[in-house]
């Protein structure tokens, strides 16, 4: 049977706005930098570099699609005025700590810790102050080792940007003096593309598995198209530290996005493992960066520490619905 020019175009017509709808469902909707998520009581929590004032929050079930609380005075879990810091609010982390909820975070290029009865907050000080410490410092994440030490490793803007690690007081008051460390430096190619002044390693998130840590890393300026996530490896949470050949796991090369980078991992319900991450806003434009998510797995190895991998094609976009 022929088939008229009119049925032509109707098919024509059916496959681009399919296309399109199915263009639309990859756009990002959600625009937080610095990206973490907290999981609790069958309850993800989603929180991010992305206010002038605080830190919003998203929550959701099922991990995939997100919303904000529908009382906007809720929207934000920390409040400027509420903790220390008036500016530069980055990279918060969310942890359980003997019966409260915890947040790291950097104000003024400082590091501060503000404490909650709940994941949503309000994450609030007594005293509003930051951490003791040297210069500037940003990008805090607090790892709680089975040794029973607290650490806290975190950048410093010293030649570069740098990760260190100190050791905390058991109440999280501050960090023990003495302590502190360099755990990780910008020193390979793919780790500064640009061959900038100022090479940048930020972003830490820490791990362990059989007796193995895994410090993952981001590197390159955060507006470099080649922002990427990698990892190094060692047997103490203080280092010293062994970069994986394999860098970067999660790159523009690998995912097709620019500027992936700087997230930190979680698990859901059934134990898979996730990197949330966010990347540039388009080809064109960094900001406001987009708020993204891959999976994780291990790949045991003969006598060497498994290898850890970003599963290919498992990145989504978080939707905000």
């Amino acid at each position: 049977m022929p088939i008229s020019l009119q049925q032509i175009a109707g098919g024509l017509l059916a496959v681009c706005l399919a296309a399109a709808s199915s263009a639309a469902a990859q756009q990002p909707t959600i625009f937080l930098a610095d990206p973490t998520i907290f999981a609790d009581k069958g309850t993800y929590y989603l929180y991010g570099t992305g206010h002038n004032h605080g830190f919003p929050v998203y929550v959701s079930t099922n991990g995939k699609s997100w919303r904000q609380p529908a009382d906007t005075a809720q929207r934000l879990a920390l409040k400027q005025g509420e903790s220390y810091g008036t500016t530069g609010f980055w990279a918060p982390q969310i942890v359980q700590y003997k019966g409260s909820y915890y947040m790291a975070y950097t104000a003024n290029e400082q590091i501060a810790i503000a404490k909650a009865a709940s994941p949503a907050g309000p994450f609030q000080q007594t005293t509003l102050t930051a951490l003791s410490g040297s210069g500037r410092q940003i990008d805090p994440f607090l790892y709680f080792d089975e040794s029973g030490k607290v650490y806290l490793y975190h950048v410093k803007l010293q030649n570069g940007n740098r990760i260190f690690v100190t050791e905390m007081k058991p109440d999280l008051s501050d960090v023990i003096p003495g302590t502190e460390k360099e755990c990780i430096a910008s020193t390979e190619g793919w780790e500064n593309t640009a061959k900038a002044e100022w090479p940048v390693a930020e972003g830490p998130t820490v791990l362990k598995r059989e007796g193995v840590y895994y410090l993952i890393y981001s590197a390159n300026d955060f507006r470099n198209k080649d922002y990427a996530v990698g990892y190094a490896t060692s047997k103490s949470p203080a280092g010293p530290w062994t970069k994986y050949v394999g860098n970067p796991i999660i790159s523009r090369n690998n995912f097709g996005y620019p500027g992936t980078g700087h997230g930190d991992v979680y698990f859901d319900a059934k134990g898979g493992m996730h990197y949330v991450l966010h990347t540039h806003r388009s080809e064109a434009r960094v900001s406001p960066r987009a708020t993204g998510v891959v999976d994780l797995q291990f790949k045991p190895v003969k006598d060497a520490p498994a290898v850890l991998e970003a599963v290919p094609g498992s990145f989504q976009w978080l939707e905000n619905r």
